[in-house]
Formats: structure tokens, C-alpha cells, sequence
């Protein structure tokens, strides 16, 4: 039967040289104050042409804010594309010439008013591999204080505290369907089980 057949590993090639594109042209369709959309020319391994249109994206930082119960805290934010109030972690973009533990630091703190004791990076992600150069990275943060927030102008988002259970159930249900907060809460699992080392916290 096919579920007795062991399972064989499969090496990566030594080199990534045949799927490589290389970019021959590249065209500015779009710069915004956010994003920039372009056009590249590319090469493709088997010495075809092809156009790659895709949006240049600066980079962004996600928060897991995590309590001494084991709770974390969340957030509400209206996401204008999808239309929808969504349930996510804390989150934002770089700013110019800005590291990534900066900020999350800044990010927790004005869209909160947390600040945390220890930070933890996790991981990075690519959420829109297609057709943005976007990566996030993921912290998590711990011994929280509470303070004031200090949201920036025109951004409304509520806060509050979920524990892991509940985040599951949303996951499950699809009433948390944000790529990031999902990435986020199975890596949280994984640490919380103790299946997960932290490592050593992030310094600047």
C-alpha cells in the first residue's frame, strides 16, 4: 500500500544557477508615498525574456506582546483593501534608515503604549511572494509595562487581550485570516511548548 512506502529525501541542488532570473531592464510605472510599483525586463534560465511587474515595499516588523499569564495582546484595525476589520498582532512598516528591533520597539509603543523588558526575534517572513519584495519581521516581546499610546494621525485601531486558546479557535474559524498573525501564533505555540528555543534576546 502507497502509506508503507518509505518516504525518500530529496536533496536541493548544489546551485540555484537554473532558476535564476536576471533583470535586463527595469521600468518605473508608479511611485507613491508608500509604494512603488515597477516593471523589470528579466532573463529567464532558458535564455527567454520575460516582464516581472511587482510593488517595492520597505520592509516591516510584527509584534507578538506577550503577558506573564500567557496571554498576548491584540489588536482591531479596519484594513481598507479587504474592507474588513481585522484581528492582528501589532504591526508597521521601517522608516528610512530605521533597524528592524527599533522598530517593533516604536511600533509597540505607539500603537499600545507597551514597552517591553525582553525582545526575541523570531523569524522573517515573505507574505506576497509573487509581487512584492515586502518581508516582516517577527518579535516577540516580553516583561510588558503599560504606558501611553500614541497613535499617528489619521490611525484608529483598538487593543486588547486574547489568550492562546481563543486565537486558535479564530484561526480555525477564519476570523483571524492575516497571514503574519497566523505565521505569528504558530510560532508562539511552538516557543510556549517549549518545542522552540527563544535564544538569546535581541540587542541593538
Amino acid at each position: 500500500m502507497a502509506d508503507s512506502l518509505p518516504l525518500k529525501h530529496i536533496p536541493f541542488p548544489d546551485s540555484d544557477d537554473g532558476l535564476i532570473e536576471k533583470t535586463v531592464s527595469s521600468e518605473l510605472l508608479h511611485e507613491g508615498k508608500f509604494l512603488t510599483l515597477k516593471r523589470d525586463t528579466v532573463e529567464l534560465p532558458d535564455g527567454k525574456y520575460a516582464t516581472r511587474e511587482f510593488v517595492v515595499h520597505p520592509g516591516a516588523v510584527m509584534i507578538l506582546p506577550l503577558f506573564d499569564d500567557g496571554r498576548v495582546l491584540m489588536e482591531r484595525q479596519y484594513r481598507y483593501p479587504v474592507g474588513k476589520v481585522l484581528l492582528e498582532y501589532p504591526a508597521g512598516k521601517l522608516d528610512p534608515n530605521e533597524s528592524e528591533l527599533t522598530c517593533a520597539k516604536r511600533e509597540l509603543q505607539e500603537e499600545t503604549g507597551y514597552t517591553a523588558r525582553e525582545w526575541f526575534f523570531l523569524t522573517r517572513i515573505h507574505p506576497v511572494i509573487s509581487y512584492s519584495t515586502e518581508f516582516i519581521d517577527l518579535y516577540l516581546a516580553r516583561g510588558l509595562t503599560e504606558g501611553e499610546r500614541k497613535l499617528d494621525d489619521g490611525e484608529f485601531l483598538d487593543t486588547f487581550i486574547a489568550d492562546r486558546a481563543q486565537i486558535f479557535e479564530w484561526i480555525r474559524s477564519g476570523d483571524i485570516s492575516d497571514v503574519k498573525t497566523i505565521v505569528g501564533s504558530f510560532w508562539l505555540e511552538k516557543v510556549m511548548s517549549g518545542e522552540w528555543d527563544l535564544g538569546d534576546p535581541a540587542v541593538e
